[in-house]
């Protein structure tokens, strides 16, 4: 999506430790122009899938989540990384590790909103190595339902994640994919 690949040629950071910082436009302060486009692309290429929910996991990708249900008009729901009395032990859990973070995380969905006649769209803002992508692809097949398809604003392809889950035979469709960032310089991948 040539919007984003271009915001992010004009306000992304390089940071320490291979983190691409594009918190002043997506998972931070959210520019609602471009998420309303980016709500609508995720429709462009998905819309023929049947999809009846949106699924994403807390923080960074609800908002760009919120935009693609919108677009769909079907709910959006998320996995939360942090046990919660209000959502009792009725639940789906997964592992997931983020490199982000550095640290391992539960995440928790309830049962009562995930049926095995679902169709779900992942949607979330990066893929690098895909642990969190795994945890959500886990939880829907908890259910019994299906992942349709997985929508990411933006992929490392040097790292793993997007290969390990097209292996599974997934359709995962990326906005901006990412081939390196050496020596500060942030290299797409030609569409």
């Amino acid at each position: 999506m040539k919007e984003l690949v271009e915001r992010i040629k004009a306000d992304g950071q390089i940071l320490d430790g291979n983190i691409l910082k594009v918190d002043g436009f997506l998972n931070h302060q959210i520019d609602i122009h471009l998420m309303k486009q980016i709500g609508q692309e995720f429709y462009r290429l998905y819309k023929d899938e049947n999809i009846t929910k949106i699924l994403t996991i807390e923080a960074s990708g609800i908002a760009i989540a919120s935009f693609v249900a919108d677009a769909f008009d079907v709910p959006l729901l998320f996995a939360k990384k942090s046990q919660s009395t209000n959502l009792g032990s009725d639940v789906y859990t997964s592992k997931v590790y983020s490199y982000t973070h550095n640290r391992e995380y539960t995440i928790t969905v309830s049962k009562k909103y995930m049926h095995e006649n679902d169709r779900f769209l992942i949607i979330d803002d990066f893929m690098a190595n895909g642990l969190a992508m795994q945890g959500l692809i886990d939880v829907v097949k908890q259910a019994n339902a299906e992942v349709a398809g997985v929508g990411i604003c933006i992929e490392k392809s040097y790292q793993d994640g997007g290969k390990l889950t097209r292996s599974k035979g997934i359709r995962v469709e990326s906005l901006a994919k990412i081939k390196s960032m050496e020596n500060g310089v942030i290299e797409f991948e030609e569409e």
